[in-house]
């Protein structure tokens, strides 16, 4: 930790950006798993997939990365956040209204909120797959699509997760388009385009994955 304190602001930025663009890739693969789960076959696809990502030995080790960019991302975004609150203690008399500043001033806020919805997906799935939460009685720790099903039979349960991808939304909406802005990927030819994909993927990914509980709890 002292290491990571250690770093400039630009560094924090940089490496939160690189580990932000790396989650972000890993979304269109577990929404690819997710959406399996739509198809009428008893969850054998969806099982399939996920006995594969659990037992792969690649997997594993792509597994613990995935846990270092996650905690790379929260731990530099924490951060960079209160560096630039204490950099500007006083907000400023006039704020710009435009689409980018909302959802830039937000950020923080729906990373919070997306942090809390992780962990408590971690204790649904993942704990219980590693041992550190017993599963419900009757489902084995492996057993994702009981699991997964017995989740989103509650309707409650089933908001929680449609409300926290919305702000995952909100939030990836923002960051896409910053992360290539750190970078110095942004150029005035590109930047239009980069906002459009940015924003056309948060929605995509939003949408996607809110389809599989209102499909699971509405419609099957």
């Amino acid at each position: 930790m002292n290491i990571m304190l250690m770093f400039s602001s630009l560094t924090k930025k940089v490496l939160m950006a690189l580990a932000g663009l790396f989650l972000v890739t890993f979304l269109c693969v577990h929404l690819g798993i997710n959406l399996m789960l739509l198809k009428d076959d008893g969850g054998l696809m969806f099982t399939e997939a996920a006995t594969f990502m659990g037992t792969n030995s690649l997997i594993k080790v792509f597994e613990i990365v995935l846990f270092a960019g996650f905690l790379l991302h929260i731990i530099y975004g924490v951060l960079v956040s209160f560096q630039n609150r204490a950099a500007r203690p006083i907000a400023y008399a006039c704020s710009n209204s435009s689409e980018t500043s909302f959802f830039s001033k937000y950020m923080f806020h729906t990373g919070i909120i997306v942090f809390i919805f992780l962990f408590l997906h971690f204790i649904d799935f993942y704990f219980i797959k590693i041992g550190l939460v017993a599963p419900p009685p009757g489902i084995a720790a492996h057993d994702f699509y009981s699991r997964t099903l017995l989740l989103f039979s509650s309707p409650w349960y089933s908001l929680l997760y449609v409300v926290s991808f919305v702000f995952l939304g909100i939030h990836l909406n923002h960051a896409i388009q910053s992360a290539f802005q750190t970078l110095g990927w942004n150029h005035s030819k590109y930047t239009d385009a980069v906002k459009f994909i940015g924003s056309a993927y948060s929605v995509f990914i939003a949408l996607g994955f809110s389809l599989v509980p209102i499909y699971l709890y509405l419609l099957k």
